[in-house]
């Protein structure tokens, strides 16, 4: 795999420590609301009348299987399930204000996750995918229908840049040998506003961040943040670390495990307007692949994801080591790489051995849930 000497069109640098100042200040969504839609969106559950066609019509999906064709990876037949999980950052509308750019009609993916579910649906391994490895993108047919040539030694999030979400499900289901059962993407500017109709998310900092970028400033100690303060935590790079995206990565996934948790002690369902607030917000907030397109298939499967609280969900980052030719890129660590999908494959928990002695951010213990 070749590194770029020079970043594509419209991607922009990015790394860790001090080689960070001066580049982008963009907005990074956070896509693992995937379980804040489990915990809200049964409201559905009800299928009659008005609200069921508002919350319908508010869900945007892709026909990922139409796209992609029958040239993917087989589907596992061991009970397990896959999920692509991404963050995009439109820059139209509310995410334009969001992410201080110019709405130039673009969008582009800086959150992955991959999401297996075990079979039973009690126990979920997360794997996220830092933006910025160099990856061979395969040739793929893009959500539009054009066709998009392969390429060798590109960013991770240069597959949605040119191809839309279905050339990342392609992508990730190249790089890891595993088929992507469904895929959940949602905006930063929904993240936010769905942050809000919770009443906020509490975690605990072990020690100041201070981060003008993001608009984020937190002394060390217990806070509830608002949605504002949230996108910022998810954002923040340069506040906390070694200031690089695998730092950001390890604040988010912290952040994941105390949001499941607080979605499923929220009392909402003894109140039918708080509930429809949360799921009108969530349904407006997600794009889906269109097996997933609806309220019946999104609360069958919020029903399926429900059992799984914080403490039996495992969060590693794809093993990677810094690129020595560019120290703001990250390259697979192919062996240990292949330690994760091999037990991913198999529905099997992923070696503790796969994430060790790998790169990593240097945020790990910065945030603690109460």
């Amino acid at each position: 795999m070749s590194a770029e000497s020079t970043p594509e069109p419209g991607i922009p640098e990015s790394g860790h420590g001090a080689r960070h100042r001066g580049t982008r200040r963009r907005s990074k969504a956070l896509l693992i609301t995937a379980w804040t839609v489990a915990g809200i969106v049964v409201l559905g559950g009800t299928g009659v009348g008005y609200v069921y066609f508002k919350l319908n019509g508010n869900i945007k999906s892709v026909d990922i299987n139409q796209v992609l064709g029958t040239d993917r990876p087989t589907k596992a037949d061991n009970g397990s399930e896959n999920i692509l999980v991404l963050g995009s950052d439109s820059r139209s509308g509310s995410n334009e204000k969001l992410g201080g750019g110019a709405d130039d009609g673009s969008a582009r993916s800086d959150t992955a996750m991959i999401v297996h579910v075990y079979e039973g649906r009690k126990t979920a391994s997360v794997v996220s995918v830092p933006r910025d490895t160099l990856v061979d993108r395969p040739e793929c047919t893009g959500t539009d229908g054009g066709t998009h040539p392969a390429a060798t030694g590109v960013m991770f999030n240069s597959a949605y840049s040119t191809g839309g979400a279905a050339c990342a499900v392609k992508t990730v289901e190249s790089i890891t040998g595993i088929r992507m059962d469904h895929y959940l993407e949602v905006d930063f500017s929904g993240f936010q506003k769905l942050i809000d109709e919770l009443g906020g998310v509490t975690v605990t900092t072990t020690k100041d961040i201070d981060d003008p970028q993001s608009h984020l400033d937190l002394t060390a100690g217990t806070h509830k943040l608002s949605g504002e303060q949230a996108l910022g935590l998810v954002r923040t790079r340069h506040g906390v670390g070694d200031g690089s995206d695998l730092g950001r990565i390890q604040l988010q996934q912290a952040f994941v495990k105390a949001l499941v948790d607080q979605v499923k002690q929220v009392g909402v369902l003894t109140d039918p307007t708080k509930l429809f607030a949360l799921a009108d917000t969530a349904t407006k907030a997600v794009t889906t692949d269109s097996e997933l397109g609806s309220v019946n298939s999104l609360v069958s499967f919020a029903n399926g994801l429900k059992g799984i609280s914080a403490s039996h969900m495992t969060m590693v980052t794809t093993p990677v080591q810094y690129d020595p030719a560019n120290p703001n890129r990250v390259l697979l660590d192919k062996t240990k790489s292949q330690q994760v999908w091999t037990a991913l494959k198999n529905d099997r928990p992923i070696p503790e051995t796969a994430t060790k002695n790998t790169a990593t951010g240097q945020a790990k213990d910065v945030i603690t849930t109460p």
